[in-house]
């Protein structure tokens, strides 16, 4: 059996993501999101990818019953094109599955629960060259949108925001609700997770990473804590998930393209765009697991 096909034992929980860009690459903003087709949004700025999605989903109302993985790939990768942005958005997941399949993120099983966690940090009184704008308008436009088409209830939903009201998105606090959701949920449960923020990459210091550098997080306090790295994602919220629950990230920043080291990437393809149907495998991950027992 290869390492490829034993990895997915390692990761009990079926995990999907979209990424806003490949790791080489920078996620845009856009300056108003009204634009996309969005009802009623919590203001003008907001994450490209993240508003490109929503256009899509929205357009195709209600639950997404006719759209694929695949042909949302394709859509979200035409709409970026069509508004000038260069980035990638791609597929990862923690085992092969055909994209081809209809596109949802919140089945749940007999007596399951829907979970979210939403962080959006704009990096408020930290200088203009750190303060983003959207950040925080992601995440109330992606709540809404969870609640009202797909039944997310507001008590299972946790928002870290730094505006003052929510819980600060501090290294902790993140780390801490990763580890909270993990321990709360069972099999037939759905969790979402969105972030949107700084996203970057620091020189791998474990010796995982093929490029030589790790995907990383950036918390509002990252000047004190530092990032949290794709190693310290996949230990803390993707491997130790509950077999049976069915996870579904957003991850809109820079460098996103790899952030959870989940073994399958899918991109999209050429000119045609198509969706590249062979996965690369990222063997990082399963480095950082293994030497977790050393």
């Amino acid at each position: 059996m290869s390492l490829s096909n034993r990895y997915p034992i390692f990761i009990d929980a079926d995990v999907r993501m979209i990424s806003g860009c490949r790791d080489s690459q920078q996620s845009a903003d856009v300056g108003n999101v009204a634009e996309f087709g969005i009802p009623d949004p919590a203001g003008r700025s907001g994450g490209a990818c993240t508003s490109t999605l929503l256009r899509i989903l929205y357009d195709k109302k209600k639950k997404c019953d006719d759209i694929s993985w695949t042909e949302l790939l394709r859509r979200m990768r035409k709409e970026l094109r069509r508004g000038r942005y260069s980035q990638i958005p791609q597929i990862s997941s923690s085992r092969p599955f055909d994209h081809a399949n209809r596109f949802n993120f919140a089945d749940v099983g007999p007596g399951g629960t829907k979970r979210a966690i939403m962080i959006g940090i704009n990096y408020v009184g930290q200088g203009e060259q750190v303060e983003l704008s959207g950040c925080q308008n992601d995440v109330l436009n992606i709540k809404e949108y969870i609640m009202n088409v797909h039944g997310f209830e507001e008590s299972n939903i946790l928002v870290l925001m730094d505006d003052g009201r929510h819980i600060k998105p501090t290294k902790k606090n993140i780390l801490k609700a990763y580890s909270d959701i993990v321990a709360n949920s069972q099999a037939g449960d759905c969790v979402y997770s969105h972030f949107s923020g700084h996203g970057g990459s620091l020189p791998d210091d474990n010796g995982d990473e093929d490029d030589g550098f790790d995907e990383t997080m950036i918390p509002v306090d990252f000047k004190r804590a530092g990032q949290i790295r794709d190693d310290l994602l996949l230990e803390k919220f993707v491997l130790p998930m509950a077999a049976g629950v069915n996870v579904f990230c957003l991850m809109d920043c820079c460098h996103s393209g790899t952030i959870l080291d989940l073994p399958y990437v899918y991109t999209p393809g050429d000119e045609k765009e198509n969706v590249v149907d062979t996965p690369c495998f990222c063997l990082g991950g399963v480095l950082s697991f293994l030497k977790r027992f050393k």
